[in-house]
């Protein structure tokens, strides 16, 4: 009998307990509501997340200046792709068959051009399933980098929204308007 009259207080003890602890009060929920950010809140451009409809970007400034008169932006990190500092005013879409920048950015003519010239990473086939990993591909570019802008995009001249302490540390201090991706690449491969 003590066994049951303990075993039924025990079980009472935790209904009780658990029950204290499922009921929320009034206060913690208008606490959650006010602490609730909103998805228009979330980001810098202060509209929803969900819907990229109504995003504009009307009155962004970008580079009027054109190619071979702008100045070279430094990289952002060793090897990134560098930034267009010129305008692209009619130059876009690129497409395998419409590619005004290898004009001025192929090797042998961008020196002449004041250009930055296209990497040697860029001429070589770096895919494996093609069974031609690491292929020099000579002067002629490798077909999977024809669409410069897919990694190349044009400078906004803007004021950062948020300050960027970030400070690039360069192995080599020619790489800040130059890549040597390819070396990176292949770098202790014999």
């Amino acid at each position: 009998m003590k066994k049951i009259t303990l075993s039924l207080a025990l079980c009472g003890f935790l209904f009780v307990g658990c029950t204290n602890e499922a009921t929320v009060s009034k206060d913690s929920v208008t606490e959650q509501k006010a602490n609730f950010v909103a998805a228009e809140e979330i980001g810098l451009r202060k509209q929803s997340v969900k819907d990229e409809k109504i995003v504009e970007t009307k009155g962004v400034p970008y580079s009027v200046d054109a190619p071979g008169t702008s100045k070279k932006i430094e990289r952002s990190f060793d090897n990134a792709p560098p930034m267009i500092p010129h305008d692209t005013e009619g130059m876009l879409p690129i497409t395998k068959d419409s590619n005004q920048c290898t004009g001025c950015h192929m090797p042998v003519v961008a020196k002449d051009m004041g250009a930055t010239p296209i990497p040697k990473s860029h001429f070589t086939n770096l895919r494996k399933e093609m069974g031609e990993k690491g292929r020099d591909l000579g002067e002629e570019l490798y077909q999977g980098r024809f669409n410069c802008s897919q990694c190349h995009a044009p400078q906004a001249k803007l004021d950062p929204l948020v300050k960027n302490n970030f400070k690039p540390d360069f192995k080599n201090p020619n790489a800040k308007f130059q890549s040597n991706l390819i070396d990176s690449i292949n770098e202790g491969v014999k």
